[in-house]
């Protein structure tokens, strides 16, 4: 899995269409092996990006959890001290 993509579902305010784009770019990115992609895939990428971001929002709105909402700053500053810890 690639670690720039980021659990999104149920966090309090909830994914944006913005965070959900760019994880859906990052797993193009991972399974094409490209960063950007040449002229002549160029559309099959965009193609991809926009049916998985679509899938992704699809799965996010469908799923239900019995758990309160996560804080996003809180999950945030828990993951800024395991880096801390890890690169100290």
């Amino acid at each position: 899995m690639c670690r720039n993509i980021k659990p999104l579902f149920n966090f309090d305010p909830p994914a944006t269409d913005d965070e959900i784009h760019d994880a859906a770019l990052q797993f193009v990115r991972k399974l094409s092996g490209t960063t950007k992609p040449s002229k002549r895939n160029e559309i099959a990428f965009e193609q991809a990006v926009s049916s998985i971001a679509a899938c992704a929002r699809a799965l996010l709105d469908s799923l239900e959890t019995s758990q309160p909402p996560r804080d996003r700053e809180e999950v945030a500053a828990k993951a800024r001290a395991r880096t801390a810890a890890r690169f100290a």
